[in-house]
């Protein structure tokens, strides 16, 4: 069974407003400074011209189960080497406030250099008939980034998409670790696929402020992912999108803020919440092994009970109405890991800011869909169709 609601422009259905209202309710007292800081950041676009809300309840059950590759490393020579693509930064003509901003806020990202490029092919492994793989390295934010790349065969270019993976313990992570059944299946519907590895991961380069930054770094990877991919002769550089998963739909809602310009759809499949203090306060603030982090971050902001407004800069979900990109977000009831109520939190605040954003729900599907994935994947295959063919 199928349930579909929209809400005209500017008007939000009184479910809406309660889940908006209860995702809001700790941040009430900073409401007006965090307007005054927006203003001043330049930070409140306003919505893309002639976007529409869709808003898509689906009844049914999900899947998806995890899968590992073994890691494949070595390089050689880019089968490529196009003039390199000098990023534009989304602006605005309001000024900005002469303070730096803290690098953990979503306004530190939007002022960040993004300078993704020499995208790189290494050993070829894992390829079928219909797509050929490679280890795969690009550059960015002065690092290296690891990751593997599926490129279908036959003529190009052809649209691509970055994915960001959920969260794996470091230790155990290896070059190309998760999300293999979404790279095959987008593979063999022509998409080129590019999984990340992220910063610390596999055979990136290190980030000794990866924790104390809450992980924004994870942001500029994907961001410099897409970047290095429109200058890769393979793929068409207006038909990029990104796909995440769990701890990666935070990523993707971090991208799609940052850089409204560069990624023309956005899928996340059991995001995290879109509010950066629901994930800090479950994972992060209790991990012993990142006291140290924790500490400098806590210093520096504050803790979100005393200074709400400083960590509201630190969440996307404060600077929604920048997105200009349509969203598909999948969440399973049964998710005990990212509870549901958070993604129906981000999409209330989506519609509330006028975005286009589809929300399908699994009735009964855990955290890693099982039975219904092929359906979760066909419904992705459409929705990028839609927006990157």
């Amino acid at each position: 069974m199928r349930t579909t609601t929209s809400a005209p422009r500017g008007r939000v259905p009184a479910i809406t407003t309660a889940i908006l209202a209860r995702s809001t309710a700790r941040t009430t007292a900073a409401t007006a400074l965090v307007a005054a800081m927006l203003a001043i950041s330049g930070c409140t676009a306003a919505p893309r011209p002639g976007a529409t809300l869709t808003t898509t309840a689906r009844t049914m059950s999900n899947t998806h189960a995890s899968q590992r590759a073994g890691d494949t490393s070595g390089t050689t020579p880019p089968t490529a080497t196009p003039p390199a693509v000098t990023p534009t930064r989304a602006t605005s003509s309001a000024t900005r406030s002469p303070a730096t901003p803290d690098p953990a806020s979503i306004e530190a990202l939007v002022d960040a250099h993004y300078d993704g490029r020499n995208l790189r092919l290494g050993r070829e492994g894992g390829s079928t008939a219909a797509y050929r793989q490679y280890f795969v390295t690009y550059q960015g934010d002065g690092l290296t980034i690891s990751g593997r790349i599926n490129i279908p065969r036959g003529p190009g270019p052809f649209p691509a998409v970055v994915l960001a993976h959920g969260y794996v313990p470091i230790a155990d992570y290896t070059n190309g670790a998760t999300m293999l059944r979404e790279r095959d299946y987008l593979a063999r519907h022509g998409y080129v696929t590019l999984h990340i590895d992220y910063r610390n991961h596999a055979q990136s380069s290190d980030d000794p402020r990866l924790e104390a930054d809450l992980r924004t770094g994870y942001v500029k990877d994907a961001i410099n992912a897409g970047l290095a991919l429109r200058q890769f002769n393979s793929v068409d550089p207006e038909r990029i999108g990104i796909i995440g998963r769990s701890m990666g739909g935070g990523v993707v809602y971090g991208a799609l803020v940052a850089r409204p310009d560069l990624f023309r759809a956005g899928v996340a499949y059991s995001p995290v919440s879109s509010d950066t203090v629901d994930t800090f306060t479950k994972w992060i603030r209790p991990d012993r092994s990142h006291s140290s982090a924790v500490r400098e971050i806590l210093a520096r902001l504050g803790t979100p009970e005393a200074q709400p407004a400083r960590w509201a800069t630190t969440s996307p979900r404060t600077y929604f109405s920048r997105i200009t990109a349509p969203i598909l977000i999948h969440h399973g009831t049964a998710d005990a890991e990212c509870p549901i109520q958070w993604s129906e939190e981000t999409v209330a605040a989506l519609r509330a800011a006028g975005k286009q954003v589809t929300f399908d729900v699994y009735p009964g599907q855990p955290h890693t869909f099982t039975s219904q994935w092929p359906l979760s994947i066909r419904r992705t295959a459409a929705f990028l169709d839609e927006h990157l063919r």
